[in-house]
């Protein structure tokens, strides 16, 4: 039966194919062809390599294009003729202006002109004296063309030599045509001569020369001492370059303006700084810390490594809106074969305070719902050293809007957080901020606090303290240390159903108890995703996070047996670690498609006073960001179903669902649709576990159904779903609807199912990944 219906298709997808294939030929002028494309065939000599390679290459400059196909059809050329009826209908010309295509007829072609553009990328390559010839292939309403080309040997170089050229730049030129990348018998290239040139034109501009230009450079090739096809190779000076190209620049002179505007003039108070020339009035920056950005030196040579360079770190400090760096030439000519530059800093600032609101109407896939007001105020530049201070609040208010036992659940959340950023390293010992040559670390200082109300649950009062540092260490790669950082959480309010919750689940009651949480915590990002114009983007971050070691220290046992206590609180001891990883394949006109695929591993390991890692610091499964055709929170740990356990209760189902140990697996193709419009279609994968199983998520039978094992495939919840996105600047609004094909939670032969009559709805800010 299976081998009649593929029979069948093949039959019917023949005939469609040719029914547009005729349908095509029929619109064809009388006196017309239709060009269906060119091939090349290559006669070469056996000394040249990789002659497949070469004839790829040269497809690329073959003129013009034939009319594209998709399964056989041109279809987009159907479109067109189709367009050109009298009175075409609303679809054709929809159509036409989606994909039509103007016929491509062998009278476009012009052999000749081809003919000769094939012949002059061969002799870019070396390949002299090529000949070339061509034939048309005609059949009925259809041609083809062949190029014939009999390619020879190659040139090759036998020395490389440097014309004599006036001084200084003479001697700065051979020095670094001693590194030069031609190679010994090296076959003649263009394009390797071009390099050549913008690489002595760089490595030149490093040396002072602020003037030079690639194009005053220029290399002859002289065969007159060979006969087999070799060539000495010489670089020349073009005639009547200007003096000023050929003698480096030194800075003479550097001027900062770092409050500077537009409409105001540069004659302000002048105050000398470490051989800079400060200009401000009033102090709006001071010297001293803006001087370790700027990089360029008086007394140095021009070089635009270091300009770039100043220009980027000047950029993070977060006080300014726009950094120019302009030279101005000085008389100075004339001078030793010796420029001068005057080099001016302009800075403008941001608005120094700023206030931000945001409302926002969540719904998370828990099904609670409601506004969420949060205000930010930001003083920029605080104390005159580039600090910024930033004070944020926010009020959310949530309920429960699914029927059952869960209605009427509700949640307010007040929160304040003050966060100083000094723009260095501020630490009891001296550090060398030379040693960041990138960029200079920052100093993030940050408390906070939290108030959480849960109806019919608990009252939840948390503080957090942090202290650390974040880095550049190059345009990918970025470090994070909080050497401090301190939780504290206190619960209280609880209600006779939330004891009862606790009183049954005692993984989730220790976790409770651990009021205190300090330690530190390391970060390490490589991002490429910034790059938009790379085909293979990759993202890894990996986190370490380590806590109570220290205060074990001064921990004391109060009960003999319990765990130790810090100034009267009990403290967690725990180490965690996790990473994410992303690759991102980008194709399709302007890389407009994308191809995302995301693992994530993470384990955390409760030790010494510690039995069990802290609720706030466990992982959960399921949501926008997750495995999204499950509810937040709602996936795992491992095969655990709530009604499998008998002192379960719905109302402490949110809880329940996390584990120290996480495993995710996403892949996500994404496609635009329309302006701003984006679609996708993916396949999430994952779950939670436990290291220690949870006594209380035995199932009726006394099995385990939380622990890690090997058989964790087996265990991972799978869905699929569509995607639409809101991309607007980069600013995404994410909608997902998802359905669940692989349900760990229920019994074996039920858990390959695609409900796709149960999708859950996910809506989020920004891609998942």
């Amino acid at each position: 039966m299976v081998k009649n219906n593929c029979k069948y298709i093949g039959v019917l997808l023949l005939v469609v194919v040719v029914f547009y294939s005729c349908g095509i030929k029929k619109f064809i002028p009388e006196d017309e062809r239709l060009y269906t494309g060119a091939t090349i065939e290559i006669d070469a000599d056996s000394s040249v390599h990789k002659v497949a390679d070469l004839k790829e290459d040269l497809k690329t400059v073959i003129r013009p294009k034939p009319n594209s196909k998709f399964l056989g059809m041109h279809l987009g050329l159907y479109y067109y003729y189709k367009s050109q009826k009298e009175k075409p209908s609303f679809i054709t010309k929809w159509l036409f202006k989606r994909i039509g295509q103007e016929p491509v007829y062998q009278s476009d072609v012009d052999e000749l002109e081809v003919e000769e553009i094939l012949r002059n990328r061969l002799e870019n390559y070396g390949f002299f004296y090529s000949s070339i010839g061509s034939s048309f292939k005609e059949l009925e309403k259809e041609a083809s063309i062949i190029y014939n080309l009999k390619v020879p040997a190659s040139y090759k170089m036998a020395n490389y030599k440097i014309d004599s050229m006036v001084s200084p730049i003479y001697k700065d030129i051979k020095d670094l045509t001693t590194k030069s990348p031609f190679p010994e018998n090296m076959r003649f290239d263009l394009a390797n001569l071009k390099l050549e040139r913008q690489r002595l034109d760089v490595e030149l501009k490093k040396k002072g020369y602020f003037n030079f230009n690639p194009d005053f450079l220029i290399f002859e090739a002289d065969t007159n001492q060979y006969k087999n096809k070799r060539f000495d190779l010489f670089l020349k000076m073009k005639a009547k370059v200007p003096k000023k190209a050929t003698i480096p620049y030194k800075l003479n002179r550097i001027n900062i303006y770092p409050n500077y505007n537009l409409n105001d003039s540069t004659k302000v108070k002048e105050i000398r700084f470490e051989g800079k020339s400060y200009h401000q009035d009033s102090i709006f920056f001071k010297p001293k810390y803006l001087d370790d950005f700027i990089t360029l030196k008086e007394g140095d040579f021009f070089n635009p490594a270091t300009s770039k360079n100043t220009a980027r770190r000047l950029s993070t400090i977060g006080a300014y809106k726009f950094v120019n760096i302009q030279y101005k030439e000085l008389d100075t000519l004339a001078t030793d074969n010796l420029g001068g530059l005057e080099a001016n800093i302009f800075l403008s600032p941001l608005t120094k305070r700023a206030i931000r609101a945001e409302l926002q109407a969540v719904t998370k896939s828990n099904n609670f719902a409601g506004p969420k007001l949060a205000l930010t105020y930001s003083n920029r530049n605080l104390f005159k050293g580039g600090e910024t201070l930033n004070i944020s609040t926010n009020i959310g208010y949530e309920t429960q809007i699914s029927s059952g036992d869960n209605a009427g659940l509700s949640s307010l959340e007040l929160g304040v957080k003050a966060e100083l950023i000094f723009p260095r390293v501020i630490a009891p010992f001296s550090i060398n901020e030379d040693f960041f040559e990138y960029s200079i670390p920052k100093t993030k200082t940050s408390i906070g606090a939290t108030y959480l109300s849960r109806s019919k649950l608990y009252t939840l009062l948390s503080g957090n303290l942090a202290f650390g540092y974040v880095w550049n260490a190059n345009r990918y790669i970025t470090y994070e240390l909080n050497p401090i950082s301190v939780n504290y959480t206190s619960l209280s309010n609880t209600t006779a159903e939330f004891e009862e919750i606790l009183a049954n689940n005692s993984f989730l009651s220790r976790s409770f108890n651990q009021e205190f949480i300090s330690g530190l915590t390391f970060s390490f990002t490589y991002n490429e995703f910034s790059n938009s114009s790379k085909t293979h983007q990759f993202y890894l971050n990996s986190t370490v996070d380590i806590a109570g070691n220290s205060i074990s220290l001064l921990g004391k046992e109060k009960v003999a047996g319990e765990p130790k206590q810090f100034l009267g609180l009990e403290y967690a001891q725990y180490a965690k670690a996790d990473i994410d990883a992303r690759y991102h394949f980008n194709f399709g006109d302007k890389n407009s498609q994308t191809i995302a695929a995301r693992l994530f591993a993470g384990y955390g390991y409760a030790y010494g006073n510690s039995d069990v890692v802290p609720f706030v610091k466990q992982y959960f499964s399921g949501g926008p960001y997750s495995v999204r055709a499950f509810n937040i929170r709602s996936l795992g740990p491992g095969t655990y179903n709530d009604e499998d356990n008998t002192n379960s209760q719905t109302i402490g189902s949110f809880f329940d669902k996390t584990g120290n140990i996480r495993l995710e697996a996403n892949m996500e193709y994404r496609f635009p649709i329309f302006s701003f419009f984006k679609g996708a279609v993916f396949v999430d994968a994952g779950n939670v576990w436990n290291s220690v199983s949870n006594p209380d998520f035995k199932d009726s039978n006394g099995n385990e159904r939380d622990k890690f094992t090997s058989n964790f495939i087996n265990e991972l919840g799978m869905g699929a779903g569509l995607g639409l996105r809101v991309d607007v600047q980069g600013f995404v609004i994410r909608f997902d609807l998802a359905a669940p094909f692989h349900d760990p939670s229920l019994e074996k032969e039920k858990r390959w199912d695609f409900r796709v009559d149960e999708p859950v709805f996910n809506f989020a800010i920004g891609y998942s990944f």
